[in-house]
């Protein structure tokens, strides 16, 4: 019989209220549920063998294929480091070339945020989440409907971004299409992104000759060119290759400027399967893998050790269709193989997962979104490109399904976390006590309320309530909820904010788009 005298009730009032208050403190990073970096790394697709298979696979796709339309440049700095050019124009790649390589490619990249605190530590299978793309559009919830998506929408991505837990980078995600001008629409997507999160960036640049005006505002940025150098907190997403085995000539030239300025490189490769690279799961991979093998080799070869993102991105096809279907499970099969692949090398790798095929934010968004979000945290990828906010096949970018993706990604890094056996995790002495002579639940047990914050993750816009607590709250709908919560973000003040007097002599030297406040 529960003790219910007047002085115990009290007592136990005042231990509820100082252990929900405990509850309702933040938590030190090192004891938060989910946090970036978290170790994936055990789901397997392939076996050891296989991966044996794909690796010997794509050297002598190298060695026998190679790849075509280098640019002079690089075809000097390949042909330097041991390539050889046929006749036929195509760099091939000798193994021994391709093990030299991996032999002195950094590894264990970190990519830094402006400040330490949104640094990213990409060693082993240690797992990110962030935004990634190029959608042409903006999805609208309100009216479901798509709109042309312009620099302010992407300077709002960027803010959302910096004000949710489990979106741990931001590569652009979308296009400023009301930039005309090339030129001006890759620096304003730069200082769009840069004003709004202080998370680590990543940048795609149009032509060559817009690089040194980048690195120039990014100088300003950054306070100096020694800082960036220090502390680079922007990289280039570069489509360095044209599937199948054809190199982008003008955006190799992009990337050796890059490096020269310091700045980190993802090595993207995103062919389709069907497309692009072969149809089956393990021909796609293949391709990639040789595609990034070659592109590590061209970075190295300009220079020795520069951080590179193994950046393996193939996609699936519908074959009834040829349209992309990002939201498959072909596609969360594509990702976890190449996860093995990086895992293998010993590089840090990004993939794609968390995109959708679907047009909103909706049941088959929830799903597709889960299931690649979910398998690549398992697999160990490092970088998880458009994990959140990303519809209709990479074509619209949604705000408030970035907010929503917060939710389901927490959920994922909790199934990346996995399960802790220990000791105290079996709790036979909690058992025993419950059990013999105890209440008969764990309910309010000291262990139980210990580890209320520590081992479990609760959604902030998913509900949990009853049906009559919901119906009760006015039955409140989810993508209400996101609107607000949105609303609320773009409200504030950005925390990305620039220094006035910097920002001053930013706009008086190029042309910004965005408006100031």
């Amino acid at each position: 019989m529960t003790d219910q005298s007047p002085m115990k009730a009290s007592g136990r009032a005042g231990g509820r209220n100082a252990r929900r208050a405990a509850r309702a403190a933040a938590l030190p990073d090192h004891m938060r549920p989910v946090r970036p970096g978290l170790t994936g790394g055990t789901f397997a697709p392939l076996s050891p063998a296989e991966v044996e298979r794909i690796h010997e696979t794509a050297l002598q796709a190298l060695e026998q294929i190679g790849l075509a339309d280098a640019p002079p440049s690089g075809v000097a700095y390949l042909t330097q480091a041991g390539a050889v050019q046929g006749d036929d124009g195509r760099i091939r790649i000798p193994r021994a070339l391709v093990e030299d390589t991996l032999a002195m490619a950094c590894r264990d990249i970190q990519l830094c945020g402006r400040g330490p605190a949104y640094d990213l530590d990409l060693s082993g299978t240690r797992v990110h989440y962030g935004t990634a793309g190029a959608a042409v559009n903006m999805v609208d919830v309100d009216g479901r409907n798509y709109r042309e998506s312009t620099v302010q929408d992407l300077h709002d991505a960027a803010k959302i971004a910096q004000n949710l837990d489990n979106i741990h980078f931001l590569q652009r995600p979308m296009v400023c299409r009301d930039i005309p001008d090339n030129l001006e629409m890759d620096l304003n997507s730069i200082y769009a992104c840069c004003t709004g999160t202080k998370k680590h960036i990543g940048v795609s640049f149009t032509e060559p000759n817009f690089v040194a005006p980048a690195f120039e505002l990014l100088h300003m940025i950054a306070g100096g060119e020694d800082a960036w150098r220090d502390r680079p907190f922007v990289s280039n997403t570069n489509c360095f290759v044209v599937p199948p085995m054809k190199f982008a000539t003008e955006s190799c030239e992009v990337m050796e400027r890059c490096i020269e300025g310091g700045m980190p490189i993802l090595l993207l490769s995103a062919g389709m399967a069907g497309a692009t690279a072969p149809s089956t799961i393990a021909g796609a991979v293949v391709q990639a893998v040789a595609e990034c093998l070659a592109g590590l080799v061209y970075v190295n070869a300009v220079k020795p050790g520069h951080p590179a993102i193994f950046g393996t991105w193939p996609f699936a096809l519908d074959l009834r269709t040829g349209a992309m279907t990002v939201g498959s499970g072909e596609q969360a099969l594509l990702t976890g193989a190449c996860a093995q692949m990086h895992n293998f090398y010993g590089l840090s790798g990004g993939s794609v997962g968390g995109a959708s095929d679907s047009k909103m934010p909706d049941m088959q968004a929830g799903w597709e979104q889960m299931c690649s979000n979910v398998l690549a945290g398992l697999s160990g990828v490092n970088m998880v490109y458009e994990a959140a906010g990303m519809h209709s096949s990479l074509l619209g970018f949604c705000h408030e399904s970035l907010i929503l993706g917060d939710d389901i990604i927490g959920q994922a890094m909790r199934c990346v976390r996995g399960i802790e056996v220990t000791e105290d995790t079996l709790a036979l002495d909690q058992i025993r006590d419950v059990c013999m002579g105890g209440p008969g639940h764990y309910l309010g047990t000291e262990q139980t309320l210990a580890r209320m914050q520590t081992d479990f993750v609760y959604p902030t816009l998913g509900d949990r309530t009853s049906p009559k607590e919901w119906a009760e709250l006015g039955k409140p709908d989810l993508l209400q909820k996101a609107i607000a919560k949105k609303e609320q973000i773009l409200a504030a003040p950005s925390p990305a904010a620039l220094d006035p007097m910097v920002d001053m002599a930013i706009r008086e030297k190029f042309n910004i788009h965005l408006k100031q406040g």
